[in-house]
C-alpha cells in the first residue's frame, strides 16, 4: 500500500497538558510517529513524503483567520517571558458570550474548548505536515483509485473549522474528503476511532455531498461529550447523511464490527464514488484511553470489511496511543486490508 507521511509530523511532542487542575500526561506524543512509521518500513509498504505546498486547502475547511492564529500564536506567546514555554489557555467563552477578543489569552480561549490542544514551537510545522499529508493521500487517490495509507499525527477528527479540541488541531480527513469531493462527487467518511468525529460531523452536517458515519463510545461516559449521539442525523440539504452508533463502554468485537457493517450498509446505499477512513486505534484492549476492548484480530476483521467494501479508500491515521501493541494494530488492520484489495 503507498504510504504517505512527513517527518516534520514529529515536531510537535508536548510532554504534558494542564487538565481538571493539575499537570498530565499528553497522550499524543512523538513516538506514535516513529511506531507507525517502523510499522510500514518493516513491512515494506511503498512510502513517499508528502510535499507542503498546498496552503489553500486547508483553508477550504478552516477559517483562514484560525489557521494564521495557528500559525503565529507561539511566537506571539513567547513575547510574553512570564506565560512559559508551552502555550496553554486558562479561559474559553460560554454560550453567552459570542465576540471574539484580539488579546493573546482571550483568542487563545476562543479558537480552544479545554487545555488538551497544548502549542509549542514544533506545533504549527507538525500539524501543517499532518494536512498535507491527508491532501497528497487524497490526490494519490485521485490519480490511482488505489488504496492510500495518509499516515497523519498529530490526529484531526475533533477539530472545527475554527477551533481546536481534544489534541485536534486541523481536519486532516474533512480536508482530505473536500479535496475528493472535486473529483468523485459524493465521498463518504467512516470514523472508527473510539472518540466520536465532532469536528468532521460539524463541517459536514449541512452538505449534501458528504456522509459521515462515526462508530465511538457513547458520549454520555466520555469526551468529546456534547455530540455523537444516534439522533444527530444532519440538517438542511446534509439531513439523514450523519450516522452515529454509540457503543458502551468495554465494547469487544463483535458488537463493534457489527456497527461497522451498519455504516457501511449507509455508505453502500449512499452510493459514494470514494471512502474515507478515519482510522483510530484507541478503541483497543490495550490502548491508554480504556474505553473499548478490540482486540489485534478486530482491527484486522475491520480491515477485511473495509476493503470488501471495494471503494477507492483513503485511510487516515486519528488516534491510537502510546502501548507496546499499538504498531501491532497498525499491522494488522492494513495486512488484512490488502488480503481482499489485492
Amino acid at each position: 500500500m503507498l504510504v504517505v507521511h512527513h517527518p516534520d509530523q514529529a515536531l510537535h511532542d508536548p510532554d504534558t497538558v494542564f487538565r481538571t487542575g493539575k499537570f498530565i500526561a499528553q497522550p499524543d506524543r512523538a513516538e506514535r510517529y516513529r511506531i507507525f512509521l517502523d510499522i510500514v518500513q518493516q513491512d515494506r509498504h511503498e512510502i513517499i513524503q508528502a510535499p507542503l505546498n498546498r496552503s489553500a486547502a486547508i483553508t477550504e475547511v478552516h477559517d483562514p483567520a484560525y489557521v494564521e492564529f495557528l500559525k503565529t500564536v507561539h511566537a506571539r506567546w513567547t513575547q510574553h517571558p512570564d506565560y512559559g514555554p508551552v502555550v496553554i489557555p486558562n479561559v474559553h467563552p460560554t454560550h453567552r458570550m459570542y465576540r471574539k477578543p484580539t488579546e493573546l489569552l482571550g483568542e487563545l480561549g476562543w479558537y480552544s474548548n479545554s487545555t488538551s490542544c497544548p502549542i509549542t514551537d514544533g506545533t504549527w510545522p507538525a500539524i501543517f505536515a499532518s494536512a498535507h499529508v491527508a491532501i497528497h493521500g487524497a490526490e494519490r487517490l485521485v490519480s490511482s483509485a488505489a488504496p492510500v495509507y495518509a499516515m497523519c499525527r498529530p490526529p484531526g477528527h475533533h477539530a472545527y473549522p475554527d477551533l481546536m479540541t481534544g489534541v485536534c488541531y486541523l481536519n486532516n480527513a474533512s480536508i482530505a474528503a473536500q479535496q475528493l469531493t472535486k473529483r468523485f462527487g459524493k465521498v463518504a467518511i467512516v470514523d472508527i476511532d473510539v472518540h466520536h468525529c465532532n469536528g468532521t460531523q460539524f463541517i459536514f452536517w449541512e452538505r449534501p455531498d458528504v456522509l459521515v458515519c462515526s462508530i465511538h463510545i457513547d458520549p454520555r461516559l466520555s469526551a468529546p461529550y456534547y455530540a455523537g449521539h444516534a439522533d444527530e442525523i444532519g440538517d438542511g440539504a446534509g439531513k439523514d447523511l450523519n450516522f452515529n452508533r454509540p457503543l458502551p463502554w468495554a465494547t469487544p468485537d463483535a458488537p463493534w464490527l457489527a456497527a461497522i457493517d451498519e455504516a457501511l450498509t449507509k455508505v453502500r446505499a449512499f452510493v459514494p464514488g470514494a471512502l474515507v477512513v478515519s482510522l483510530g486505534f484507541d478503541a483497543s484492549e490495550h490502548d491508554p484511553v480504556g474505553a473499548f476492548k478490540i482486540t489485534n484480530e478486530g482491527f484486522a476483521e475491520a480491515g477485511r470489511r473495509v476493503a470488501a467494501a471495494n471503494y477507492p479508500t483513503l485511510l487516515v491515521q486519528e488516534g491510537g496511543y502510546l502501548s507496546p501493541s499499538l504498531g501491532g494494530y497498525l499491522r494488522s488492520f492494513l495486512r488484512a486490508f490488502e488480503g481482499i484489495a489485492s
